[in-house]
């Protein structure tokens, strides 16, 4: 008799299949729920992106046309000092920024080898002193005894020749005396004018040749105020009489100044022209090294636009404008015609009358709408009721 085999049930895997029944139902119960709330959800209504900016209404005036650099006050005279000689430095008596008089003692060489040629000058000039007395004396005698005919007339000749060659000797090692004299007073390097220590190149211990540059010295009194021109506004600067000095210690103050030196020559690291400007004697509290900004101003015939330079931004290697349209924003390419203090002035791309957007440029995109802050908004209302009454005056929309 054939029997089928009994089946074993495992109780672990009857619970796994009732746990994954389970978890079916619930995520079935899950969507339905989910959908039932969708249907009866109402939808969101999406709002649109307005944006608030500020802005102004441009218009066109006479203003200057200016142009600013930033510069440094330097002096109008600066020596770079040397030794006349060479040797050793052993002593250094100013500091940078110390100021110095006429005649004043800056450095000092090692006088040792000098004062020994002195010496030896001096001691050659004393051997020629005694030969030119000694050639005179004996020249005087035979002078005596030619006018006693004692002597022919070429020995007193001979005598006066040797007379005469000592007394050059004696002129030659004079000269050299104080040849060598001037020599070891070189070794002391001193000021030839009045004014303050702007540079030192040198220190004790170092060995220096002749006339190699050790410290450079400012003559006190008269400064300038020295800018980088582009070579693009050399020929315009070079015009305009109207200049303008701000100190960055005193900015409200402004100092007039004037255009003393502008160089023919490219300086070859900047690309720039040196323009040196003369400041007035009687300016007060200006020290060397101060940082200044110089404006050149210059009246302008003719009204131009003037916007904050805020209003500018760059795209592509080119500059626009947001102009305010119907609520919404448009981006106008500009020109520039210089600047005017803080603002910039517009050669083309703006008409009068039109508003320009002045904070926020960056954020904005073409179309968008934008609200101008300052500006309160006109309601339907309103809107409604000056329709009415230019009907009622004959007004047409």
């Amino acid at each position: 008799m054939l029997t089928s085999p009994k089946r074993n049930f495992s109780p672990i895997l009857l619970r796994s299949d009732e746990r994954r029944k389970a978890r079916a139902t619930t995520l079935i119960i899950a969507a339905l729920g989910l959908s039932l709330f969708t249907a009866c959800s109402k939808p969101v209504d999406k709002s649109e992106d307005i944006r608030p900016v500020r802005a102004i209404k441009v218009v066109a005036d006479n203003t200057d046309i200016s142009a600013e650099f930033s510069g440094e006050v330097r002096p109008r005279i600066e020596s770079k000092l040397g030794f006349r000689v060479s040797g050793k430095i052993i002593a250094r008596h100013v500091d940078v920024g110390a100021p110095v008089k006429r005649g004043q003692v800056l450095m000092q060489l090692d006088p040792q080898d000098l004062a020994l040629a002195q010496t030896q000058a001096k001691a050659g000039l004393s051997a020629a002193e005694s030969n030119r007395d000694l050639a005179k004396a004996e020249f005087k005698r035979y002078q005596e005894l030619r006018e006693k005919n004692f002597v022919a007339s070429a020995v007193l000749e001979s005598k006066e020749t040797t007379y005469k060659a000592a007394q050059s000797s004696y002129e030659q090692a004079m000269a050299a005396f104080k040849n060598q004299s001037n020599q070891a007073a070189y070794t002391n390097l001193t000021s030839d004018v009045d004014g303050v220590v702007t540079g030192i190149d040198v220190e004790a211990g170092q060995v220096v040749a002749a006339g190699a540059p050790v410290m450079r010295v400012a003559q006190g009194g008269e400064m300038d105020v020295v800018i980088g021109i582009p070579e693009d506004k050399v020929n315009t600067i070079r015009a305009i009489k109207d200049i303008r000095v701000r100190l960055w210690v005193n900015p409200a103050e402004e100092i007039v100044a004037t255009l003393r030196e502008l160089s023919p020559i490219a300086d070859p690291v900047t690309r720039t022209y040196t323009a040196k400007l003369a400041l007035p004697s009687t300016t007060k509290n200006i020290k060397l090294g101060m940082t200044a900004a110089v404006s050149f101003v210059a009246k302008n015939p003719t009204a131009m636009i003037k916007l904050p330079m805020t209003a500018l931004f760059q795209e592509k290697n080119a500059t626009f404008v947001w102009i305010v349209e119907s609520g919404a924003v448009k981006m106008l390419p500009v020109q520039l015609a210089g600047t005017s203090g803080q603002d910039v002035l517009l050669a083309g791309g703006v008409a009068v009358g039109q508003t320009v957007v002045t904070a926020g440029v960056n954020l904005l995109k073409p179309g968008q709408k934008v609200t101008i802050l300052g500006v309160d908004p006109v309601t339907d209302h309103e809107q409604n009721s000056v329709a009415k009454k230019n009907d009622e005056a004959g007004v047409a929309k």
